[in-house]
């Protein structure tokens, strides 16, 4: 070796690699040839871009072809501007001839639904667009993307292509926008900290514990009220009670195929009509009553809540002014399908007829009170707004011939109960419940079932309840464990006549003593109370809002029973808890929970979700419905065809539907008619309460806790007018359990037995 040569150590300069450090003395290994980086560790060739200024307009085509229809997502103007700052930055003048926004913009739409953020691109909502932006901003060259070292990755905690760590994008649980994103490194955990007992998944929902939202008109989305719920709000918030029930049902309408312009959206159930000269595809159109005036004798489709005005006529009110109905010839769609009463929003369909000159005055020419306009409108025809499934207000439904989802609703990211959305947290919980079941059935050896036992009715204050009681869970205790209900729910009124606070036959203090003896009847099946839970809840007889209503309609939604009778209920489910050794198992401890009226029960996240809500409806809209006198000469018109396939949706009554005997109209029970009559009128106004303030009072900041959008799986109707039915309508089961003691039959007891698994409900009926 030539001792005047640098001595190489190949070693050395390999460790030293990625940042070298010429030296001209051999003790620090100098190369005798130029240092060469390894092509795997060079950096990325930084081609000069010339920045231009791009207005956010200009860059809005772009963005929503990317954002919305490829990603179906929202995109906010402060996050256009943005975006288009960093284009016009980083891409240049070829932005748009070299298609170089269009991957940049692609790529911030990937990472920003990989790191939970929100259906609605808007910086501080779900992940952060400026984190996102900074770190793309580093691993651009020439206006393109240049992947680093990691690639992108689908795990917990790891990072993109792009270094963007997905799992440190805080999404805070926001719900300004009503969305539930979590953060990404918590949505796999770790399997051994999961309970997979599936009544660990049971969540009971009070309704003052619902996230407080209103649709947004102009965003069409979701958002969280800001102001804190009152009992005493400003007259503002009444008004937009009435307005959100109004837009709900206005938006939800104009995404049914027969009410757009185009072919419609995929995977929408079209209104059919028997038949039609005008071909298979036609779109409707709304007139807003304000745009009636100068029109007289045209004819009309409209959209309104149906109110008695302050001279006693009947009228119909949307958001722009009201008219005076003439239903007198009108034919409802279908015929004595549905009820239609003040407070319900209903489609009408007829022709206005505007006021003479009055004694030299134009009364048809102006608006008067309250934005009423003259004249009045001769209705043809009335139904109520077409229901929609709720896989399609969620935009989890498939689209035909395809297994891709659909984008129509777009509301599968909004958290409507507070136990997740459907796009963030339901294909988790779809996954857990599949091992909890499959756990359970390892554990039970055999099918595992998940079973909710509904009794409705309950009063306490009636010696033969108890027996009835008794009755109904000896049946369930003398079953293997695997066919017991996991959940029985009580339902009120647990009196029958109002609690009065002061004392007297129906005070406080015999209150008390009726849940006393409940709790004794509860004590003689510990099995039961060890591995089920109880939910009560609150009729219109309960306290306290009887003390005031004296058992008449109370505001709504209201507090569950207080904790002050419930002690000794309690007290029994302690002492039979801790009777049962519980080291080897995983199951939770039975218990019992008093909950509000209305109530939600939650299994696995979203994926179940059964609404539960006490009240005699059937009676308030015979009382309250509006009659029409229909002609017997139809006019044969494609709108009217329209309009009833419209409402005329199937109805499946469950086969073991309890149809009590008694007369038949076309082969159908009058308790089945009764039924479908019910549901398909409550579900169809998407609310529990369908009625003036004056008839059933609703707390205006709770309001949106009565919606029934988007429809949940099941809703338990509970109606003691009501004969017991099970039924399904548009994907949603419906139960009324009636009475718990069937009116004429001393010595029968009757409940519902509903599948959660199989969403079906069936009455069940002994003899004690």
């Amino acid at each position: 070796m030539d001792p005047t040569s640098t001595p190489r150590h190949p070693d050395r300069f390999r460790m030293g690699a990625t940042d070298p450090i010429p030296s001209s003395s051999p003790a620090f290994g100098t190369p005798a040839r130029p240092f060469r980086l390894p092509k795997a560790h060079a950096p990325p060739t930084k081609t000069s871009i010339l920045p231009i200024l791009l207005p956010p307009a200009t860059l809005r085509p772009v963005a929503f072809r990317t954002f919305t229809r490829k990603h179906n997502l929202t995109i906010s103007s402060p996050a256009l501007q943005t975006l288009a700052v960093f284009v016009g930055k980083n891409c240049g003048s070829g932005w748009r001839e070299e298609g170089l926004a269009e991957k940049v913009l692609d790529e911030v739409a990937k990472i920003w639904k990989r790191a939970g953020g929100g259906v609605i691109v808007e910086e501080g909502k779900g992940a952060s667009l400026k984190a996102i932006l900074q770190t793309l901003e580093g691993s651009m060259s020439g206006g393109r993307v240049v992947a680093g070292k990691g690639n992108s990755q689908d795990g917990p905690g790891k990072t993109s292509s792009f270094g963007v760590d997905v799992g440190r994008m805080d999404s805070n649980n926001d719900h300004s926008q009503g969305s539930f994103t979590t953060r990404a490194g918590d949505v796999e955990e770790d399997e051994s900290r999961v309970s997979f007992h599936p009544r660990h998944w049971l969540k009971v929902i009070d309704a003052f514990d619902l996230p407080r939202l209103t649709y947004n008109v102009d965003k069409k989305y979701f958002e969280a009220f800001k102001s804190k719920p009152t009992l005493f709000p400003p007259p503002s918030h009444k008004t937009a009670l009435f307005r959100d029930r109004y837009n709900l049902v206005y938006q939800r309408l104009l995404r049914n195929e027969s009410f757009q312009s185009s072919l419609g959206v995929t995977g929408m159930p079209p209104l059919q009509r028997s038949s039609s000269n005008l071909g298979t595809q036609q779109s409707y159109k709304l007139t807003p009553i304000a745009n009636l005036l100068g029109r007289s004798g045209t004819s009309h489709l409209l959209l309104g809540l149906l109110s008695i005005s302050p001279t006693g006529d009947l009228s119909l009110v949307d958001l722009t002014g009201t008219v005076v109905l003439d239903l007198s010839h009108a034919r409802m769609i279908p015929e004595d399908g549905a009820w239609f009463a003040p407070g319900m929003i209903v489609l009408v369909d007829g022709i206005y007829e505007e006021e003479e000159m009055v004694k030299g005055s134009v009364l048809g020419g102006n608006t008067g009170v309250g934005g009423a306009i003259g004249g009045h409108f001769v209705g043809v025809s009335i139904c109520g707004p077409p229901c929609e499934r709720r896989d399609i207000s969620l935009g989890t439904g498939t689209r035909q011939g395809s297994g891709d989802l659909s984008s129509s609703g777009g509301f599968g990211w909004v958290d409507f109960s507070g136990t997740g959305s459907e796009r963030a947290q339901g294909a988790r919980m779809r996954r857990i419940q599949e091992k909890c079941l499959r756990s359970e059935a390892e554990a039970m050896e055999s099918t595992a079932r998940l079973k909710v036992a509904v009794l409705n009715e309950v009063n306490l204050d009636n010696m033969k309840t108890l027996d009835a009681l008794r009755k109904v869970f000896s049946t369930y205790n003398d079953l293997a464990l695997s066919e017991r209900p996991q959940t029985f729910v009580l339902i009120g009124n647990f009196v029958q006549k109002a609690i009065i606070n002061g004392g007297g036959r129906a005070g406080s203090i015999e209150y008390k003593e009726y849940f006393d003896s409940l709790a004794v009847v509860l004590s003689d099946f510990p099995a039961l109370l060890q591995h089920s839970t109880f939910v009560f809840v609150p009729g219109d007889n309960d306290p306290w809002a009887s003390a005031f209503s004296t058992g008449a309609a109370s505001t709504i939604p209201r507090q569950p029973i207080p904790e002050l009778f419930t002690s000794r209920i309690r007290r029994a489910f302690a002492t039979a808890n801790s009777e049962l050794d519980r080291t080897q198992t995983s199951e939770p401890p039975g218990e019992a929970l008093w909950t509000s009226n209305p109530a939600r029960l939650s299994w696995f996240g979203p994926v179940h979700d059964i609404t539960i809500f006490r009240d005699d409806i059937a009676g308030r809209l015979r009382r309250t419905a509006i009659n029409t006198k229909a002609d017997e000469d139809e006019p044969d018109t494609t709108m009217h065809e329209a309009l009833d396939g419209a409402t005329n949706q199937a109805v499946s009554v469950a086969p073991d539907l309890d149809q009590p005997n008694g007369a038949s109209l076309d082969g159908v029970s009058v308790a089945a008619s009764m039924a479908r009559k019910l549901v398909k009128t409550i579900l169809d106004q998407g609310t529990v309460s369908p009625f003036p303030l004056q008839l059933r009072p609703v707390l205006w900041d709770r309001a949106s806790a009565v919606q029934l959008y988007p429809l949940p799986t099941a809703l338990i109707l509970a109606d003691s007018e009501t004969a017991p039915f099970c039924m399904t309508y548009e994907g949603c089961h419906v139960m009324n359990p009636g009475r718990l003691l069937p009116e004429g039959d001393v010595q029968a007891v009757r409940w519902v037995e509903f599948d959660v698994l199989r969403n079906r409900g069936r009455v069940k009926e002994e003899r004690y």
